[in-house]
């Protein structure tokens, strides 16, 4: 639920900002206080390939939402949400928007019986529907304090470049589950996924499934997290149940329940995701709160001193001036902020770009020696699956590296706003949420023709044919018969070069196919991920340009307002000076308390 003190305390800020004629301010805190009332926490179920994702989401919320069945995979994305009315499902469409500009939505309702048809695999294969995701709302109490519940396709696995894709979701998600069976150990891709969720999100478990059908479960548990300690990996290990949950929901069965393991579950949720996003509301809204009243204060400050001190109110006007000079340059193109903004995410996006191009050149590369040595029409399976390891493994990582160098340039960029001082950034978690990530679908497999023994024969007959004929023709002229045994030798000798030839032609056929197939998959990742990459970039930029221009131009507000105030005091009657200045400290004790509460709300973080 939303931070009903920090709501109180915006609601409080606000009244004192409308009543000393600050609009701006104002402004400000209603966003931050929309932004706090509506706490959407995304939580994002991920792992490979029949993990018993999608079960699990139908037992966290107690309802058939997901399609389950072992011969369905989920192949796009589930949102699940909150609503106090009747269930609901929106399929969502999206469309590029004019140039390179922001991609638009189309959202259409459907009925709740038709979802398997857009999420599964059998329903909609190869996405034909173009479905970027899928919102389901349904009235569960767990979901009712902001909680949504992402089921992630599960085709290809982490190993995939479906993966990849998850990679722009996480930098806005507050929770990843990476969900695994209790049949085996931790994979070297699910180690992989885990290091790059705990680089970009600030709440990563790991959820071990189908614990009632593994009795060694306990066993699978204390190998995972033995996993989990040599890479360095800091998540806490749930052992779930999915069908024990759905049987205590049923029968109302509390010790069941607690079986099942998702009391555990939901209590983490509780305790880390939901607490976790309150706390950032909170520090939120102290921040803003505090930054409005800052304002506020400073313009009394600077009267009540004039007040006080009327000789030296010459030097405190000329040292306001010369803030407001400063403040003024803020706002300007060429400050050294708006500088480090514009170069520094241009070279960044260049450098990332560069980064992903020159990976995925060297994968195709790689690959191409690969084939070359190989018959792909033998190893194809094994091939796919490695290459679409590689693939997964180099987008993810130049996603990772292109979130981390977004987040340090953008405290550059609040480091030079105020040279010498600090400025709090927006949560660019909460500003910058741009969707679920886009889709590539799997690499195709090229038609693999086979040299079979038919083949062999009828291209060993046409080229013996036609060896008989020429050698037949050229002993002929010599006294001997059409057929003889030069004329024989030689057409089994042509023939057989012939059966060699066609089989190294279509080994080759193979190979340039399958380059081909590996050239548009890596193509398709590239441009996917480079655009996820484009997209994450320039919200980030467009966030911090816009906050760091609205805090430049309340600041300007403010020192032209301090001005005005000390200008004021100095040609104000002496009469009336000592009544003026006992009204001025009583203001400034009553913004003190209001910023004693700011300042309460997250002294326990």
């Amino acid at each position: 639920m939303p931070s009903q003190p920090a709501l109180d305390l915006i609601d409080l800020t606000m009244k004192a900002t409308e009543a000393y004629g600050r609009p701006d301010l104002t402004e400000r805190l209603r966003v931050t206080r929309r932004r706090v009332a509506d706490p959407d926490m995304r939580v994002l179920v991920v792992g490979e390939f029949k993990q018993g994702k999608s079960a699990l989401v139908n037992a966290l919320v107690s309802a058939e939402i997901c399609p389950v069945d072992d011969d369905i995979a989920t192949s796009v994305t589930t949102a699940v949400k909150y609503t106090s009315g009747k269930p609901s499902v929106t399929v969502v469409r999206e469309t590029a928007g004019p140039g390179d500009g922001e991609r638009r939505q189309e959202r259409t309702d459907v009925p709740l019986t038709d979802l398997q048809r857009y999420v599964s695999e059998a329903g909609n294969p190869g996405n034909r529907e173009k479905v970027s995701h899928v919102e389901v709302a349904v009235p569960r109490k767990l979901l009712a304090s902001g909680l949504v519940v992402i089921d992630t396709p599960g085709v290809g696995g982490l190993g995939s470049a479906h993966a990849a894709m998850t990679m722009a979701a996480l930098t806005t998600a507050d929770a990843v589950l990476l969900v695994s069976d209790a049949a085996t150990e931790y994979t070297a891709p699910e180690l992989r996924f885990l290091q790059q969720a705990r680089a970009l999100c600030p709440h990563v478990a790991c959820v071990l499934t189908k614990t009632d059908l593994h009795p060694e479960w306990r066993r699978i548990a204390d190998l995972d997290r033995g996993h989990l300690a040599r890479q360095g990996i800091r998540a806490e290990m749930l052992p779930v149940s999915s069908v024990l949950r759905r049987a205590a929901a049923a029968a109302n069965d509390t010790a069941l329940n607690e079986e099942s393991g998702f009391k555990a579950l939901v209590t983490y949720l509780r305790e880390h995701v939901i607490a976790g996003a309150e706390r950032v509301d909170r520090r939120t809204a102290s921040q803003d709160v505090l930054s409005a009243l800052e304002q506020i204060a400073h313009r009394m400050r600077a009267e009540l001193q004039a007040q006080q001190d009327p000789v030296g109110a010459d030097l405190l006007i000329a040292r306001l001036q010369e803030a407001k000079g400063r403040a003024e340059d803020l706002k300007k193109r060429s400050a050294r902020w708006q500088t480090t903004l514009n170069d520094g995410f241009g070279d960044l996006q260049s450098d990332i770009d560069h980064d992903l191009r020159d990976r995925m050149r060297s994968l195709t590369k790689q690959t191409e020696e690969l084939l070359d040595g190989e018959d792909p029409g033998e190893i194809w399976d094994q091939f796919a699956e490695w290459l679409h390891a590689q693939v997964a493994h180099a987008a993810s990582t130049n996603f990772v590296w292109a979130s981390q160098r977004a987040r340090h340039l953008s405290t550059l960029v609040a480091d030079h706003f105020v040279a010498g001082g600090r400025v709090a950034l927006p949560d660019l978690s909460r500003h910058t949420s741009g969707g679920l990530g886009g889709q590539v679908n799997p690499m195709i497999q090229p038609e693999m023709a086979k040299f079979r023994v038919g083949t062999a024969l009828l291209t060993g007959l046409r080229g013996g044919q036609g060896g008989m004929m020429m050698f037949g023709m050229v002993t002929s002229l010599a006294g001997m018969a059409m057929i003889n045994p030069i004329s024989g030798a030689a057409a089994v000798l042509l023939g057989l070069k012939g059966a060699h030839d066609e089989k190294k032609r279509l080994l080759e056929k193979r190979r340039a196919d399958s380059k081909q197939a590996v050239r548009k998959h890596i193509d398709d990742v590239t441009f996917q991920v480079g655009k996820d990459s484009r997209d994450m970039l320039r919200r980030v930029q467009r966030t911090l340009r816009d906050h760091f221009q609205e805090v430049a131009q309340e600041l300007a507000t403010s020192m032209s307002e301090s001005v005005a105030s000390a200008q004021e005091a100095v040609k104000a009657a002496t009469g009336g000076r000592d009544e003026r200045m006992r009204n001025l400290r009583a203001e400034l004790e009553r913004i003190a308390a209001v910023e004693k509460k700011a300042r309460a709300l997250v002294a326990d973080d």
